[in-house]
């Protein structure tokens, strides 16, 4: 049975959890919540029963970081499109380079961009933009635009591989440029 305590509980952990923005353990919510861990235990448990009962897009989830307050996977699809990707630069020069030499060896890569671009490889197949694949030829994977790539950055088409390396360095110096300079 509900208690006017827990159902208050419940109410700021509710809070906590949204402002926080990310998994707190349940220690950390009963240090927040000003109470022991029983207590933050029912709040927990309130909190949960509540937003399981109620049509509501939200949701209080477990996970191996502890407890949060999260959007329900079947408005997942709604983040990608209301809220906008933000890429570092150099992660969007890895995107660049991928792009205009796909596919690209994952090795390749790295020698053309640094050791960094490995992080923003596995960034950039989080957020969906690159697909990975083992490539059989070499110990290494492939690398290649998605079709959210293209439509992410309203592109049709790439430009066709140029015909020496050389050209390509070039394309690949003069894009560093310009995104040194916009970021500037």
């Amino acid at each position: 049975m509900k208690t006017a305590t827990a159902t208050k509980t419940a109410t700021k952990i509710e809070a906590i959890l949204y402002l926080k923005g990310k998994p707190l353990s349940l220690s950390e919510i009963a240090e927040y919540a000003a109470c022991d861990r029983a207590t933050a235990q029912e709040g927990i448990i309130e909190l949960i029963d509540s937003y399981a009962r109620r049509d509501s897009a939200l949701e209080v989830v477990e996970t191996t970081d502890g407890y949060s307050l999260q959007l329900r996977t079947d408005f997942q699809d709604l983040v990608q499109t209301l809220i906008p990707v933000e890429l570092g630069v150099g992660a969007l020069r890895s995107l660049a380079a991928i792009a205009l030499n796909s596919p690209i060896l994952q090795s390749d890569l790295i020698n053309l961009r640094g050791s960094g671009a490995y992080q923003h490889v596995q960034e950039l197949v989080e957020l969906g933009f690159v697909k990975k694949r083992r490539d059989n030829e070499s110990r290494s994977y492939s690398l290649q635009v998605t079709p959210k790539f293209h439509q992410y950055f309203q592109i049709e088409q790439l430009p066709q591989p140029f015909d020496t390396k050389e050209q390509q360095l070039e394309l690949n110096l003069a894009i560093e440029d310009e995104l040194e300079d916009t970021s500037d």
